[in-house]
């Protein structure tokens, strides 16, 4: 951008974001981000979605700083099942005195650990298959869909409690088992994108142009099915903190003394009836990060496929 462009009012750089002929692509990039901003801001609860990520986020970056107590010493003898509010414990403490605001703040990392990891694994693995099952049709196409309906014909939850209970309990198993049970819809979905740009104008081009399919599958047909799944993924958050919340609580997780979210609710349950405050407050954590993901995919959803919002 030129230093007389750096100067001009709010209203003319919202009229050169916005414009119909871009002179560069770093201006086609920028006003393409500034109208999905303008579309996701206009969302009001999509705004309050990505501000419970952003919490999230900043919560287990300074649970350090933010937590009263240790989250994993107790005082067994004199803080134990203590309610909200007494004694200095804001959210009251469980059957061996750990304070629990403490343990859901450093829990805040083990729940960010598991989403960010199964994103990193899980996405691309099923942004790969379904790009190429799509792109190269026949046999391999076949294959690959047959491989991934092998996955899809289990709930996940059965699924990645098989893998764990193969591999071990821990967290990082954990990890492993509900990436290994979360990319076959992502796959689906790349497919067909991938379906639906193969016999395009835009991707012969590139075959005259002598790239080869990796290339094309790679530079061209993988970034195009990117949006779609962002939207699948971000979605799909709610679900993998319910699994991971669901082998901790099954033991298969995240093991003693970590403070897995899961694992503090099946601590919980024998003392649901009169210490109700040690299952129900990493309950509540999860119920707020669960529906912070969901309102921020679907905000994601409307904004970056405006048609599917009517727009």
């Amino acid at each position: 951008m030129s230093q007389s462009s750096l100067q001009t009012t709010p209203m003319t750089r919202r009229q050169w974001l916005m414009s119909d002929r871009p002179q560069s692509r770093l201006q086609a990039r920028l006003g393409r981000a500034y109208m999905t901003w303008q579309r996701f801001s206009a969302n009001k609860l999509a705004v309050a979605g990505l501000c419970i990520i952003l919490l999230l986020i900043l919560v287990a970056i300074f649970a350090d700083v933010l937590a009263p107590h240790s989250p994993v010493i107790g005082n067994l003898g004199g803080a134990r099942l203590l309610p909200p509010g007494s004694e200095g414990y804001l959210l009251g403490t469980d059957d061996q005195g750990r304070d629990i605001l403490s343990r859901l703040l450093h829990g805040s990392r083990l729940t960010l650990l598991v989403i960010v990891l199964v994103a990193i694994i899980a996405a691309p693995i099923g942004l790969l298959v379904g790009a190429i099952s799509g792109y190269a049709g026949g046999w391999v196409d076949a294959v690959l869909m047959r491989i991934t309906d092998i996955f899809l014909a289990f709930p996940k939850l059965v699924l990645a409690l098989a893998f764990v209970a193969a591999m071990g309990p821990g967290i990082q198993n954990a990890i492993i088992a509900i990436a290994i049970t979360s990319w076959p819809p992502y796959a689906r979905i790349a497919r067909a994108e991938t379906l639906s740009v193969r016999n395009s104008d835009y991707i012969a081009a590139v075959q005259l142009m002598g790239a080869s399919p990796f290339r094309i599958v790679l530079r061209h047909v993988m970034p195009m099915c990117t949006s779609s799944l962002i939207v699948r993924v971000t979605l799909d958050m709610a679900g993998i903190i319910l699994t991971a919340a669901g082998l901790g609580f099954l033991g298969l997780g995240a093991q003693p003394p970590l403070p897995e979210w899961g694992a503090m609710i099946a601590s919980g349950r024998r003392f649901i009836v009169d210490q109700w405050w040690v299952a129900t407050m990493p309950g509540i954590a999860i119920l707020i990060v669960s529906l912070g993901f969901n309102l921020l995919g679907d905000g994601l959803r409307d904004a970056l496929d405006p048609r599917e919002s009517g727009q």
